[in-house]
């Protein structure tokens, strides 16, 4: 089990490398993360949903992602609540403090997940959540060392030396964490250094000295990161090139609540577009070719919060300039003329008017759903693969100009009459070469000459290489129970 001393110190992107590293040398590999905290989710072919990194990690494995890989699964819906999924499919909705006394009734799921992988593999790799050192939080913990104590994992514990601290981290760490706690924790790995890494020698030895924990692997920066799918909206702010002043602009408002946000990375790498994701008080430039709105876990209270940034005003004012509009899920939603949320599906209930520019009206309400989906774009029957995630019904007279074919026969999204403006409840649209390239096509960018599916292959190819050189994996494989 790969722990961290806080989160995002890079232990799903290790977890991934190491699960394609062990893939090559023959074995049978899961991954496995009990407890997630991710608007940026995967849909199952068993029907659920799991976080996105879980989701990367079982392609590193060269396996079909299965919702016993995230068992648990919190959906943040406001600051302190958050929607839990067990095991795919909704289980709660619950505030920070409500979900703390959930936890030990949970932990029975987590271990019938963990299992189930563990009949199927030779190894399974263990990804923990935040920091092992919130003490805080360890009653009842079911996500770092609650787990790997229940179920005799033993932990390799991650620190980040880009962020500074490193040292003061790990073994910050074992002075703060119980006895019984630090005796599972067997090595240590630093991870995302930078420059020279002799020059970080006497700081491994140092932390082993004071922690008596086996020294296993000094990381360097993995840049070519940013190609592989972001779970994190951080994450995908990292992976955004600098302005290219000069070529058509796509601008992506960051709205609270923002989900499924790694559909932007197949645009991200294109270099005939400029990219802008929008922070609060960014205004949306007046020259954007194409304005994007993104999935959305609450999608009224993001409504909300697009119209206190002023953004509502930006976007219909590029639309009577002749702009563009493409709305994913959520984003697909707030384009229509209603949005009601009668049960309080998503939060309070209510409704609220959209920004009007497709005549459509939204409902919350109804079984969520959870498939993959492929199809063609209408008119010019371009193919397209993703998959839908939402619970919601649309109607409305502009669903007479479907967006999609899907290959069961059904229609989805809409088209305004002038066809500037397009939503549709498929996500993973960019990720398709060919759907990619119309878009492109449409705002006068060529499209690179890129296999967007090869390249996320050769790039976890090149990460479990630079794991091979760079953690000792045959000390690993003797750790494992």
């Amino acid at each position: 089990m790969l722990q961290g001393t806080g989160s995002s110190v890079g232990k799903s992107l290790l977890v991934a490398g190491l699960a394609r590293a062990l893939v090559l040398r023959g074995l049978r590999v899961r991954p496995f993360k009990p407890q997630n905290m991710s608007n940026n989710a995967a849909v199952t072919p068993d029907g659920g949903e799991i976080g996105r990194a879980q989701a990367l990690q079982a392609r590193a494995a060269r396996v079909a992602p299965s919702v016993h890989m995230n068992p648990v699964l919190l959906k943040p819906q406001s600051e302190i609540g958050a929607q839990v999924v067990v095991q795919g499919r909704v289980h709660a909705t619950a505030r920070a403090r409500e979900y703390q006394s959930m936890k030990p009734s949970l932990l029975p799921f987590v271990l019938q997940s963990f299992s189930k992988l563990r009949e199927e593999a030779d190894i399974v790799l263990v990804e923990g959540a935040g920091s092992a050192s919130e003490i805080n939080l360890r009653a009842g913990d079911i996500a770092n060392m609650g787990f790997a104590r229940a179920a005799d994992v033993p932990v390799v514990l991650v620190g980040d030396i880009d962020r500074g601290g490193v040292i003061a981290s790990l073994v910050g760490t074992r002075n703060v964490v119980a006895e019984e706690d630090a005796a599972m924790i067997r090595g240590f790995i630093v991870n995302r250094m930078r420059g020279d890494l002799s020059l970080f020698a006497d700081g491994m030895a140092e932390i082993a000295r004071r922690t008596g924990w086996a020294p296993l692997g000094l990381v360097p920066f993995f840049d070519d990161a940013r190609r592989l799918p972001a779970e994190d909206a951080q994450d995908l702010l990292d992976s955004i090139p600098p302005p290219r002043p000069g070529r058509p602009c796509v601008a992506v408002p960051l709205l609270p609540r923002i989900s499924n946000f790694d559909d932007l990375d197949p645009l991200a790498a294109e270099p005939g577009i400029d990219l802008r994701l929008l922070r609060p008080g960014q205004p949306i430039p007046a020259e954007v070719a194409l304005v994007v709105l993104p999935g959305s876990k609450a999608t009224l209270a993001d409504l909300a919060a697009l119209r206190r940034e002023g953004w509502d005003i930006d976007i219909l004012a590029h639309h009577r300039r002749g702009g563009a509009v493409l709305g994913l899920c959520g984003g697909y939603q707030m384009l229509g003329t209603r949005i009601a949320d009668p049960e309080g599906v998503e939060g309070p209930p209510g409704e609220a008017p959209g920004l009007g520019l497709l005549d459509v009206e939204t409902v919350l309400a109804g079984e969520k759903r959870l498939e993959a989906v492929q199809g063609a774009s209408l008119p010019d029957a371009v193919p397209f693969a993703g998959y839908e995630m939402h619970i919601g019904r649309t109607s409305g007279p502009d669903t007479a100009r479907p967006f999609l074919r899907l290959a069961d026969g059904r229609l989805d999204g809409a088209t305004s009459p002038d066809g500037r403006v397009v939503g549709t409840y498929a996500h993973g649209l960019f990720e398709h070469d060919a759907q990619r390239a119309a878009w492109l096509a449409r705002l006068g960018a060529p499209a690179a000459p890129r296999n967007h599916e090869a390249e996320v292959e050769a790039t976890l190819d090149a990460l479990a290489a630079h794991l091979e050189r760079h953690v000792d994996v045959d000390a690993l494989l003797a750790l494992a129970r």
